[in-house]
């Protein structure tokens, strides 16, 4: 892709991902062909946001699969708060993944030697417990190529942060039972991270962002894959899911 081409694209995505718009997959020229267009694409809808990446969402590379997208900065929204968490609702749900959040304070700078998986997990402070906020700047149908999802960001719109955990029982929870409540709905799910180590996947992430000259910044949280898909939920209404015995998140979203 020429670099006209990329920014077409970033600009097309971009505007979706202010407005709240759904739209017709990127066509012609400006769909991506290979990974480094969908990433270049990615990287450019960043420079137009005008918001500093607050974290990752990243998986386990798949063969020619990279899975790894910037979460705003703005996008990121504590369960503490009294507000509601605003989201983009879409056929009036809200679409969410079951994750854990892992908070790097001071960060991982970059340096000439590669850090050790033990350096790694002592860099990382905090955990939470956390729910990535789900939506596409694509309309549902056709269904996007991954291509064409990795260059718009991995269907993220933002991240609930939810109450900070355990943090050596957080790095061994490959598997969690998940209890989800609200109004009279209550269902159990078996969570299993997709990754079996919930960790490997954000120790892929510190490597890529290194090779493309990027550090893993101060304050940066970092989300590895969701123990139970994607979720729907009620609008206007208090939703409380546990994770095992982690802890327990609650939450209300309304429509932005």
């Amino acid at each position: 892709m020429t670099p006209s081409d990329i920014r077409a694209a970033a600009i097309t995505l971009a505007a979706r991902r202010l407005s709240g718009a759904q739209g017709p997959l990127l066509a012609d020229a400006q769909a991506p062909q290979t990974p480094a267009d969908a990433l270049a694409i990615q990287q450019a809808v960043s420079g137009l946001l005008n918001d500093a990446i607050g974290g990752w969402k990243c998986g386990l590379p798949d063969n020619d699969k990279i899975v790894a997208a910037p979460i705003y900065a703005t996008s990121i929204h504590g369960s503490h708060t009294a507000a509601p968490c605003p989201v983009w609702l879409r056929d009036g749900v809200v679409r969410v993944e079951p994750e854990l959040a892992f908070v790097f304070d001071g960060g991982l700078p970059l340096r000439a030697e590669p850090y050790t998986v033990a350096e790694i997990r002592a860099a990382i402070t905090r955990v939470h417990l956390a729910l990535e906020l789900i939506d596409s700047r694509y309309q549902p149908a056709p269904k996007p190529s991954f291509l064409q999802s990795l260059a718009d960001g991995l269907v993220n719109q933002g991240l609930l942060l939810g109450p900070q955990v355990d943090r050596d029982a957080a790095f061994a929870a490959k598997v969690l039972e998940l209890v989800l409540n609200q109004g009279e709905r209550e269902e159990t799910l078996a969570g299993v991270h997709p990754a079996g180590d919930p960790l490997a996947p954000l120790y892929w992430l510190q490597g890529f962002l290194a090779v493309r000259g990027e550090a893993i910044l101060p304050g940066q949280v970092v989300i590895t894959g969701s123990y139970a898909g994607v979720l729907t939920l009620a609008p206007d209404s208090e939703v409380t899911l546990r994770y095992g015995e982690l802890g327990q998140l609650s939450a209300c979203f309304s429509a932005r």
